[in-house]
């Protein structure tokens, strides 16, 4: 597989074309961002981190019967996937109340959400990702509604998967954001899953062992990350 053409580059992570138009090369960078680019950070080992953690997770939840993108790792910060037709959603699925669903509705942080919330975002930086229904999306086009409606399907076995996996490593999942896009017609869960996009604490002392140790300036993000990782049975080396 001969990667070429840089595709796209986004905050954490680059996209290339290969020799085969089906096929992407995604590479994991150390860049860190949050609050919509205002905080910058250089992390080391954070993409080697992170593409070893998406791998891990996208071939569990494969074995689990979800479609995505991932297809193999080809270094410590690249991975082959395949090339999908995205939607410019977000689904947000909430299992415990953190972030902005605290700050848009008064919740106290760590209110276990039962059922769990399923949100969506526009995938819009210039204004700020706002949330968005089916009605939205339906109407300005962004996916049809049977996608959708796989999208929210796949979103939600995706946390029945994910609960357990976490739990049984002694980590809450608080919540998290999955991408989706079309291969061939079918939905398929794109993008990564990895703390950068998700919530984790440590179900017995609530430690927080994702992104928010970066953007609320707490220290060792890297070594959360690893943390993670080495409680599921990742080898980073």
């Amino acid at each position: 597989m001969e990667k070429r053409e840089a595709l796209y580059a986004g905050k954490a992570k680059s996209v290339y074309t290969t020799d085969d138009p089906d096929r992407m090369v995604m590479v994991f960078r150390d860049d860190t961002s949050a609050f919509d680019g205002k905080k910058v950070e250089q992390l080391d080992r954070k993409g080697k981190v992170n593409n070893k953690f998406n791998a891990f997770i996208m071939q569990k939840l494969e074995a689990a019967g979800i479609p995505t993108h991932f297809e193999a790792l080809l270094s410590d910060t690249e991975s082959l996937v395949k090339r999908l037709d995205m939607m410019p959603i977000e689904c947000v699925v909430r299992n415990v109340a953190a972030g902005s669903l605290c700050r848009r509705l008064g919740i106290e942080e760590g209110l276990d959400l039962i059922p769990p919330t399923f949100e969506m975002f526009l995938k819009n930086d210039a204004l700020g990702d706002p949330m968005v229904n089916e009605s939205h999306i339906a109407t300005f086009g962004w996916a049809e509604p049977e996608h959708i409606e796989t999208a929210k399907a796949l979103t939600f076995k995706t946390n029945d998967v994910l609960k357990t996996l976490f739990d049984d490593a002694g980590l809450l999942l608080v919540d998290y954001k999955l991408e989706f896009g079309l291969y061939q017609g079918q939905v398929v869960l794109g993008d990564e899953f990895s703390p950068d996009g998700c919530r984790l604490w440590d179900k017995q002392t609530r430690t927080k062992m994702d992104k928010d140790r970066f953007r609320q300036g707490l220290g060792g993000v890297i070594e959360a990350y690893e943390e993670v990782g080495h409680r599921l049975g990742i080898d980073f080396d």
